[in-house]
């Protein structure tokens, strides 16, 4: 029975009893934790001690946790309240855009399946959705994150259907069966303009996006967000936000 504590950012909560909470948490060495945090909305002095008064979605902390072969949760015996993420409950904008973050990573990742790339990128986009300056180029580089290190990083440079150089033109079909650009023409649903591939080539080198128009990140973000979808096999609920 592993006893680990770690940095947690919380993805899912739903209410277990009038005392308890099953959580989602992404943590940034043990990846993803479904676990049952016993007490937590228990509003004694020594389980507010332990919980800093239950855990919410959206919120970073450090959970001590014991994992189970055999028990589908982990259990949550500790949860110790870093940064509240205070700008969620005063913009909906920004809570809709962190909704989607957390709905996607959750859908996109395994349980216990360390990824500290994405846990950097997630806490660095909802700790940056405080200032709504450029939403949607931090929502890029995020989903860039995302993408490469679950290991579907879309192919940029080279045309996914005969290898070569991707020559420059006004469009490109992306095929996301492929997970990349091609010359040929496509489904108009697929047919990506020149920008939008260059907005996703500065998003490329480490997750960050660069001096990047918002029309253009905006784009960039629904492409990768119809090629998380293709991915998944469903349309989450939250994907509206993205998707429009």
């Amino acid at each position: 029975m592993p006893r680990f504590k770690d940095n947690a950012v919380c993805l899912r909560h739903v209410e277990f009893s009038e005392t308890s909470q099953v959580v989602v948490l992404l943590t940034e060495r043990h990846g993803k934790v479904r676990g049952l945090a016993k007490g937590a909305r228990r509003l004694s002095p020594s389980s507010m001690q332990r919980f800093s008064g239950g855990v919410e979605l959206l919120t970073l902390g450090q959970v001590v946790a014991t994992t189970k072969r055999t028990a589908e949760l982990a259990t949550i015996t500790e949860w110790d309240l870093q940064d509240d993420l205070h700008h969620f409950r005063d913009d909906l904008g920004a809570q809709r855009l962190g909704l989607y973050a957390a709905d996607v990573t959750h859908a996109m990742l395994a349980d216990l399946d360390p990824h500290p790339a994405v846990f950097a990128a997630l806490v660095g986009f909802l700790s940056g959705l405080a200032d709504l300056a450029q939403p949607q180029a931090g929502l890029l580089g995020f989903q860039w994150a995302l993408l490469d290190d679950a290991g579907y990083r879309p192919v940029l440079d080279r045309d996914v259907h005969t290898d070569a150089a991707l020559p420059k033109a006004e469009a490109y079909t992306f095929d996301a069966q492929a997970g990349g650009f091609t010359a040929d023409n496509g489904q108009p649903a697929w047919r990506v303009r020149h920008a939008t591939l260059q907005a996703l080539r500065q998003a490329e080198p480490n997750g960050k996006t660069l001096d990047v128009a918002e029309a253009d990140a905006r784009r960039a973000n629904r492409l990768l967000c119809s090629y998380l979808r293709e991915l998944l096999g469903r349309e989450l609920p939250t994907m509206g936000v993205v998707l429009g």
